[in-house]
């Protein structure tokens, strides 16, 4: 399955593995055919790890999600240089709409046991078009707002995600 995030820096397009992270890649998919991420943000942006977005506003209101998932991190897939990730909490269970793509390989974000610290992220695609957009984003000027750090000073807008 294909995805396509517009956003106000470019397009990035995925390559979504319903094959290896079937519950995540319909998650992500629900969030993306009911117009959820439309007008969501990048609001987290850390130049040498990731950028995460499609959960806040532009005024940094977090919008209301459905249930959190199952997490699918151990699929055999790794939080590598251009793989997109479920954001969670500390509850290995609590993934929502939020999303990473990864701007390193961040092998340390893998499963490695089924514990609190060790199931990772879930990773459930890959960026095949628009790297350079995912590195645009990440070069943004930061700075914090509220109790959130790392936020783009001029908002990194998630226009439309588009999955077919």
């Amino acid at each position: 399955m294909k995805a396509t995030i517009e956003t106000s820096k470019g397009t990035i397009t995925l390559e979504l593995d319903g094959e290896k992270a079937p519950a995540t890649v319909a998650n992500f998919a629900e969030y993306a055919k009911s117009g959820f991420y439309d007008g969501t943000i990048f609001h987290r942006v850390i130049d040498g790890f990731m950028i995460q977005g499609g959960g806040f506003t532009r005024d940094m209101n977090q919008k209301e999600t459905r249930e959190p998932i199952m997490i699918e991190s151990m699929n055999g897939l790794s939080n590598a240089r251009g793989t997109i990730a479920m954001a969670r909490t500390m509850d290995p269970n609590s993934a929502t709409s939020q999303f990473f793509i990864n701007l390193v390989d961040n092998g340390f974000l893998d499963f490695t046991a089924p514990t609190a610290q060790g199931y990772g992220y879930a990773v459930f695609g890959r960026v095949t078009d628009g790297l350079d957009v995912v590195d645009a984003i990440a070069k943004s000027r930061t700075r914090s707002v509220g109790p959130y750090e790392n936020v783009p000073e001029e908002a990194v807008v998630i226009r439309k995600v588009v999955v077919d």
